[in-house]
Order: structure tokens, then sequence, then C-alpha cells
């Protein structure tokens, strides 16, 4: 299976939009985000979106303007990249109402966000063949300049070429062993709950990224039985696992991990620094991987963006 389509690298100067698909972002926090891209050259614009309230309190806008904001940033020319400003949920309600024929073949850029952006990176992986980035949210304290977590997503955006493996601490090998595929996943409830949707994309074939926020044990069995019973795990080359921030106990939830996950035959890795409640590294989707549990690294076999003029 090859890499999916990359989109070019970033360079100071390049326009990115800056959309709130899901939660509204708090406008401080939001504030020191846009600096941060200020402070590697990039010029943000904020959507209409990432300003507004919506009619309920988890949302950011009314579905119409998150809707037509991501319409804009993914298929107006002149952007590189469209980074999401904060979590939480809608991503799906906006894209119900995207109209993606309109769209056409726009140029490709990079997504970048993770938790419930994991449906935005679904679609434009199954739509436009686009690789994308789960990373750090805009308003987030992982998006600082200065922080762990931004000056990476930063190299990784800025010199791609520099970044070819994710090296891992603290990790534990379910399964050991080494596996290559195309990096797949994110959330593991969205990942649930896209299935019979046009934009699910199954883990054959693939690397496949776990990681979720705020479900109990019973609940997390429910989300990871479902994967099974659906037969989204059929085919997968290997399994990475990164945060299960307030989802009970580790010890609880390692030994759900292990009765879900450890007989698929197939090299599963535990305890990545990747997903909710740590300053996580930034994971490129769509990208052909090599999973060392041993190593406790992911190489990447192909570039994660490509390199422009």
């Amino acid at each position: 299976m090859q890499s999916l389509l990359a989109p070019r690298a970033l360079k100071a100067g390049d326009r990115v939009a800056v959309v709130a698909l899901s939660g509204p972002p708090v406008r401080q926090e939001l504030d020191l985000g846009l600096a941060a891209l200020r402070s590697v050259g990039l010029v943000p614009e904020v959507f209409p979106s990432a300003r507004s309230v919506g009619p309920y309190p988890y949302l950011a806008a009314d579905d119409k303007v998150r809707a037509d904001d991501l319409a804009r940033a993914l298929g107006e020319p002149g952007y590189t990249a469209v980074f999401c400003a904060r979590g939480g949920y809608g991503v799906q309600r906006a894209l119900e109402l995207l109209d993606w024929d309109a769209l056409g073949t726009p140029e490709p850029r990079v997504v970048v966000g993770f938790s419930d952006v994991t449906a935005l990176i679904e679609a434009v992986r199954t739509r436009f063949g686009w690789m994308s980035v789960y990373g750090p949210l805009v308003s987030s304290v992982m998006f600082r300049s200065g922080v762990p977590s931004f000056e990476g997503l930063a190299r990784l955006l800025l010199t791609p070429h520099k970044c070819t493996e994710l090296l891992f601490q603290d990790t534990r090998a379910l399964v050991p062993g080494v596996a290559e595929g195309v990096t797949v996943g994110g959330t593991a409830s969205l990942i649930s709950t896209s299935l019979g949707t046009p934009f699910s994309v199954p883990a054959r074939d693939g690397i496949l990224f776990l990681e979720d926020i705020g479900e109990q044990p019973y609940r997390l069995d429910r989300v990871l039985t479902h994967l099974r019973r659906a037969g989204y795990l059929d085919g997968v080359c290997g399994i990475l696992c990164g945060t299960w921030d307030e989802c009970g106990p580790l010890a609880d939830i390692e030994e759900l991990l292990a009765d879900r996950l450890g007989d698929l035959g197939v090299p599963v890795l535990l305890g990545a620094d990747i997903g909710h409640g740590v300053f996580m590294q930034s994971l490129p989707l769509g990208v052909r991987a090599r999973l060392d549990t041993a190593a406790a690294t992911l190489t990447f076999l192909d570039p994660p963006l490509m390199v422009g003029e």
C-alpha cells in the first residue's frame, strides 16, 4: 500500500486557514496560538467560525457557518494548510452539510488537528487522498512558541525531510514485533462513529493509531468491540496506542487493550505520547511507516510532506 498524496511543506509567508469546526475556542487562547503560527513565519487567517458563538454551547458557530468555512479552507486557492482551533464535537455536523462536488479537486493542503478532527482527517483522505497531521489544536496549551509539541509540529510542517522518525519513551510492547503499513486512525470513539458513512477509512494494510479521552473502561470496551465486530480491524498490520486521558486507571485500560487487541496477531505498542493530556508528538496520517516495538519507534518510509519550490 502506498502513501497518500502529500501536500507540500509549508514555508514562511504561506497563508493558512484557522477554523473552528467543533467547540468554541477561548479568544485569549486562540490569540496565543495565532502568535505561535506567526512566530514561524506563517500568515494565519482566522475564519468566522473561530470568532463566533453557536446555537449550542458545544458548537463554535452554527452548522452553516462551520460548513462554509470548511469549504473555503479546503477549496479556496491560496491556503497551504488548514489548522483547527479546538476539538470537542461538531466536525461531523459540518461534514454533513458540505457540498463536496462543488469543491472539485482542490490543490492539496495539509489538515492539522486531533480529537474531533479525526472525522475531517478521514474525510479528506477518502475524498481527496490527502495525507494529514494528527497534531495539536491552535487554541490549546500545546500550541505555543517554545513548547515542544508546537516546535515539533513546526519542524514537521516546515522541514519534513528532517522528521523521519518518532521515538517514544516509557512505552510497553503488548505484542512485540515489527510491522509496515500506511498510518491511519485517531480518536477511537470518532473512528467508531464514522463506520457506515462514506468517510470511514478501514485499518486494513495500515499501522493503526488509537487514543481517546473521557471514555470509561466499559464504554471503551464497547468502542473496541464495535470496531472488531464491524470488521474494521481486519487486515491491520500493527497498532500504536497513545494516551487514554480520563479513561480510568491505566492498568485497567491496558488490560482491556490486551483483551481486545492482543489476539489480532500483529505488533501492538502502548504508551505513545500522542493524544489528550500530554504535550503530544505530531503524527502524519497517510504515510508508509514501520512500527518497531522493541526500538519504540515509528519510522516514515516516505516523506510526510513534499518539499516545494
